[in-house]
């Protein structure tokens, strides 16, 4: 009998909130909506890194930041780390990668010219790259517009945005992130992707195939085709709460432009922003997740037609979020719970009396890979940080469970220093962030001698009041640094730690 399918979909930058909620609400999802009837719902699942390449090496080895060490985006992964894909070729898989996965290469058996080492967006060991969708280095999708005929506009080359993200010019005035890309619907990276997916999967019905399926969107830069580029009407869009704590790390985030890269023209100026283009800005991107919700339904909608769902297990989630304006912030390199709090689904066919199932308790991206190993029948290695989740699947809940989860940031360079670096004046080994988040207290950590976050979820959900100078809190203060420092103890790379030689 064959084995089961795998699928695992992977959005980029979606964060929690663009599914739930006020904003939740304006955006038609119905694909994600019937998988979420059908799934166990994770609501309060937090990625544990940021942003795209230390996240991504994360949800795909089942390890902290701290202990598998891609903390940046370029920096290597070291090939002894085991990953889901690793893993599943053990038991007879092959993992199929449509889309990225944002891995820099390890250059330790490399020559120094080899061109893997040019780019932080490498391919995840184990992984067979079907569809090279590289957001920065990419060739396949431009190729594929070129060949469909579009064109650059005049000065669409330069920039921080490709030419190919760059809206049409309308006449007479300047342009709008709500206006529509020069490709159709039908010639989007999404719909591409999608497409060639479902050709790829066309042909390994009834195999037992293992897809990894990694979307870009929404991430930015904000620019939708029609009619996803204004399904979402701006005037209905709620503003953000951008009051913020002070704390010399913002000071330091707004110091300089921080998001060039949110939309064609625009300046990087967050703080700023005025109300009508921050609604314009989050209507698209709420439209790109409409737009997703459409080409996974896509997908959805195969595996019913083709027989294929009956025995594929499917998890969907994100690598990390998207500020959307709180704080007057763009982006994911931030402490706040936008960037970190995001979607996951699971749905198992064997367990379909569970659909709909909403779980409460924290659960990390670590889970994911384990999660997946302990399904196919793998033991998750022992280095690996997370849980499997299968007993929530099954609708119990697994003893000793976790009470609260961490993340982990770095906002340096070991060669350039970054914008933060340089406002804070400090070293590539002074830029650590770590958060530790408990259902009341989120506490926030920072390297090269800066003061601390505090913030209580219960009074102050917005995180607008830093409680770190308040004396009355000191005790709390170091019950939370203390979790932090016996988690990590814990957690430190466990992969031969379980063995004892001469024994």
């Amino acid at each position: 009998m064959p084995r089961d399918n795998i699928l695992l979909i992977t959005a980029d930058q979606l964060t929690a909130r663009a599914l739930t909620g006020p904003l939740g609400a304006l955006v038609p999802t119905p694909n994600l909506d019937r998988l979420a009837a059908q799934s166990v719902n994770f609501a309060r699942h937090y990625t544990v890194a940021v942003p795209c390449g230390p996240a991504r090496a994360s949800l795909l080895t089942g390890l902290y930041a701290m202990n598998h060490r891609a903390i940046r985006n370029g920096t290597p992964l070291a090939r002894h780390h085991a990953t889901v894909a690793t893993e599943a070729r053990r038991a007879g898989y092959e993992p199929l990668l449509f889309g990225y996965t944002d891995t820099a290469a390890d250059p330790t058996d490399r020559d120094p010219e080899d061109p893997d080492l040019f780019t932080y967006e490498g391919v995840a060991p184990g992984f067979r790259e079907l569809v090279e969708m590289r957001a920065e280095t990419g060739h396949e999708w431009p190729g594929y517009l070129w060949e469909k005929g579009y064109r650059p506009a005049p000065g669409s080359e330069d920039g921080p945005i490709p030419w190919h993200q760059r809206p049409k010019s309308p006449p007479g005035r300047a342009l709008r992130p709500s206006d529509p890309a020069i490709y159709a619907a039908e010639h989007s990276d999404t719909a591409y992707l999608t497409d060639r997916t479902l050709t790829a999967l066309e042909m390994r019905k009834g195999r037992g195939w293992f897809a990894h399926v990694s979307y870009l969107r929404p991430h930015p830069p904000l620019v939708a085709p029609e009619p996803w580029n204004r399904l979402i009407d701006p005037a209905a869009v709620p503003l953000p709460v951008r009051d913020r704590p002070t704390h010399p790390w913002l000071d330091a985030w707004f110091a300089t432009p921080a998001a060039t890269g949110l939309f064609w023209g625009f300046d990087g100026d967050c703080a700023d922003m005025p109300d009508e283009l921050m609604r314009e800005c989050i209507a698209v991107y709420l439209g790109l997740v409409a737009e997703l919700d459409h080409h996974v339904g896509r997908i959805l909608q195969w595996l019913e037609t083709s027989g294929e769902a009956e025995r594929t297990f499917v998890i969907f989630t994100a690598d990390h979020g998207e500020m959307l304006g709180a704080h007057a912030m763009w982006g994911k390199d931030s402490p706040f719970e936008n960037a970190w709090h995001v979607p996951l689904m699971i749905r198992d066919p064997r367990r379909s009396g569970q659909g709909g199932r909403v779980v409460e308790h924290f659960t990390e991206s670590v889970d994911v890979t384990p999660t997946i190993l302990a399904r196919i029948g793998r033991t998750p290695p022992p280095a690996m940080d997370g849980r499997p989740l299968l007993p929530f699947l099954e609708g119990a809940e697994p003893e000793g469970w976790r009470d609260a989860v961490m993340g982990e940031m770095d906002y340096g360079h070991p060669t350039r220093p970054t914008r933060l670096q340089a406002a804070l004046g400090l070293g590539p080994d002074e830029t650590s962030v770590t958060i530790w988040r408990e259902a009341r207290w989120k506490y926030v950590r920072f390297g090269g001698g800066l003061p601390p976050l505090l913030f209580d979820l219960e009074a102050d959900p917005e995180e607008t009041r830093n409680l770190a100078d308040d004396a009355a809190l000191a005790a709390e203060m170091h019950r939370l640094a203390g979790r932090i420092i016996d988690r990590m103890c814990a957690r430190r790379d466990r992969r031969l730690t379980g063995y004892s030689s001469g024994e």
